[in-house]
């Protein structure tokens, strides 16, 4: 009872020196116990209808799959992402890896294991693992963000994690002003598997999802080892 106490009092602490802000706006919370200001809870929605089958995309009325989708050649089995990457989850998410905004993680996570437990529950993977950063970059940024959601997933639905089953080999360029072609040739040999995967499900967590190809290459990885189904579940997703 005691550990309770004093936990709280830290905790209470803690709020008023560094507030919570709000993961969308980032205004400070008046209530330091929620995720998310009452207005952007009202504004932000999942992509619930009308997903690409493969990938999760959002696609419209009568596409089964999205146009990168369609070309073939996904290595992973089947993915989703809660969010749209729109202008604001991509301000949202920018604070969360570089401006230390780390508590947007908890948001993110929270909405992962509401939003797509269905799919969770559908896919029963055997092992949650993150995509891995290049020693040098995660030395540069302080903490994986991909880490700090899988965990959190992981607790919630307690699917055993693995940090050490994928590692990035090589310190990449940034993919943001890559084209598709140059991302997948940025990433070729970029991830390495310490482990047989037999037979095993493996689900990916990461945080946006734009053109796949970071995903292909994981999961590409993955299969090397064995891995039979590979899913993926990031925090946002691009258009079609």
């Amino acid at each position: 009872m005691k550990k309770i106490r004093n936990r709280a009092l830290i905790n209470s602490i803690l709020n008023i020196l560094y507030p919570r802000h709000c993961p969308i706006c980032h205004e400070i919370l008046k209530d330091q116990k929620s995720l998310i200001c009452p207005v952007c809870a009202g504004e932000i929605k999942p992509i619930n209808s009308w997903r690409c089958m493969k990938c999760g995309r959002p696609v419209g009325e009568t596409e089964e799959y999205c146009g990168e989708c369609r070309k073939g050649g996904r290595e992973f089995t089947q993915g989703r992402g809660i969010f749209l990457y729109n202008d604001k989850m991509k301000a949202s998410v920018v604070r969360y890896k570089y401006y230390g905004c780390r508590e947007y993680g908890d948001f993110y996570a929270a909405a992962m294991c509401r939003y797509a437990r269905d799919e969770i529950l559908r896919w029963k993977p055997d092992v949650i693992v993150p995509v891995p950063l290049h020693k040098k970059k995660l030395r540069t940024r302080g903490f994986n963000q991909s880490e700090y959601l899988a965990r959190r997933v992981a607790g919630f639905y307690g699917i055993p994690i693995s940090v050490r089953i994928i590692y990035k080999t090589k310190n990449t360029k940034s993919q943001k002003k890559l084209s598709a072609r140059e991302r997948r040739k940025n990433l070729e040999e970029a991830f390495s598997v310490a482990e047989r995967l037999d037979g095993l499900s493996v689900l990916v967590i990461d945080d946006v999802y734009t053109t796949g190809s970071t995903m292909d290459a994981v999961s590409a990885a993955l299969k090397e080892k064995g891995a039979e189904k590979i899913y993926f579940l990031t925090v946002c997703i691009g258009r079609n």
